[in-house]
């Protein structure tokens, strides 16, 4: 079964990178351009996995993942932070503070986000 996953981004250009990346895989990748849709279509698609920027116009990723957390139908749906804040400061609180399942960095490689997303994923069968 195919894996949906949904990527909370302003760039459009990110979205249809991760898009390529992941669905030469066979994953399905919807993206939302932005915290406020990537709510609401959260709430309509369910995802196996959400791939999530912190730095967004409209609402950023922490306030995202908070309110995620907080409703019962989405609080199991595993997150990986996708962000060009890349201080270690940042990665501490994501991973420790939070509990975000992994952390990428912007710039990443093709095989650093497929192998983030493979161990989340491969972690859930």
């Amino acid at each position: 079964m195919t894996k949906k996953i949904l990527c909370i981004e302003d760039e459009p250009e990110m979205i249809d990178l991760i898009r390529v990346i992941l669905g030469r895989k066979g994953f399905e990748v919807v993206g939302a351009s932005g915290g406020v849709e990537g709510l609401r279509i959260l709430k309509e698609i369910k995802p196996d996995l959400i791939l999530l920027d912190l730095m967004m116009p409209d609402m950023d990723g922490w306030e995202v993942y908070q309110q995620m957390k907080a409703e019962e139908s989405t609080k199991h749906i595993p997150v990986i932070v996708v962000t060009a804040r890349a201080q270690n400061i940042d990665k501490v609180l994501g991973l420790h503070i939070a509990k975000v399942d992994d952390y990428i960095a912007k710039p990443f490689s093709p095989q650093e986000l497929l192998s983030s997303v493979e161990k989340i994923l491969g972690s859930q069968n």
